[in-house]
């Protein structure tokens, strides 16, 4: 693969109606990095994810991806289609299977990598069998990877609220993301399960060689995370740079109406 940008987006617009929800916005990431996309609420910043994995079909622009296996463009691809490309992202409000166990909620993420057809699921062949247990063993390991191998049987539901947190990131996980975006991972969520949160994220990247997209309203969280940030206002880009450059931005310090943005 050359140095271009693992994601590129380009100009992208989403309009609903007579609102502009993202205007013309623009962003890159390169192989590796944590990024993130920061705003005040009503900014623009979920929409934008919704069009980058599908939810929504951009009015203008274009989302490009650009891997080992060549370039390609998402723009009117349908979520499933996207996520198998190699982008995964969780929610901002939770949505794990609440009455499936642990294991249960990430195998599904896993189920997409089946190679067999559903005649051999119906008749239980070996090869069926084989791939069934290939990804109750592979699940398992994610989940210990994340930390959560004592929940194995647990019903999700059940899960203290940080660890259901990093369920959906194990599930995530379970689609071998290249890219993966997170939408505010440590909403609701008390110091040491933050702290644990970004353990874990700079530990991702490191081991399993992913880059991550996140929103995120902690900027502590954010500061210490990204090695670089976007701004967006009212769905227009209004900054980029360092932590350091966003933390002594005027026109992101505006943007935030004197919220402390400091890490």
């Amino acid at each position: 693969m050359s140095d271009a940008p693992v994601l590129e987006v380009n100009d992208l617009s989403m309009v609903f109606g007579g609102l502009r929800a993202v205007d013309n916005v623009s962003l890159n990431i390169k192989k590796g990095e944590i990024v993130a996309l920061i705003g005040p609420n009503g900014a623009g910043k979920t929409t934008f994810f919704n069009c980058i994995t599908g939810v929504y079909i951009p009015t203008h622009g274009e989302v490009k991806i650009n891997t080992s296996e060549g370039s390609a463009v998402l723009n009117g691809l349908k979520p499933n289609v996207i996520n198998e490309k190699g982008l995964a992202r969780t929610f901002q409000n939770i949505r794990l299977f609440s009455n499936m166990t642990v294991l249960e909620n990430v195998m599904i993420g896993r189920h997409q990598s089946l190679k067999s057809g559903i005649l051999s699921s119906v008749l239980r062949t070996k090869k069926n069998r084989i791939e069934e247990q290939k990804v109750i063993d592979d699940s398992y390991e994610i989940l210990r990877k994340i930390g959560l191998e004592m929940y194995v049987n647990e019903l999700a539901c059940n899960l203290p609220y940080g660890a259901q947190r990093r369920l959906e990131i194990a599930r995530a996980m379970a689609t071998n993301p290249f890219l993966l975006l997170l939408d505010e991972p440590a909403a609701g969520m008390n110091p040491q399960e933050t702290n644990d949160l970004v353990e874990l994220i700079e530990r991702l990247r490191k081991e399993e060689d992913i880059t991550i997209l996140l929103i995120e309203h902690d900027m502590s969280l954010v500061m210490t995370l990204s090695e670089r940030i976007y701004v967006v206002d009212y769905g227009k880009m209004i900054a980029t740079g360092t932590p350091e450059e966003i933390k002594n931005n005027k026109e992101v310090i505006k943007a935030y109406l004197g919220e402390d943005i400091d890490a």
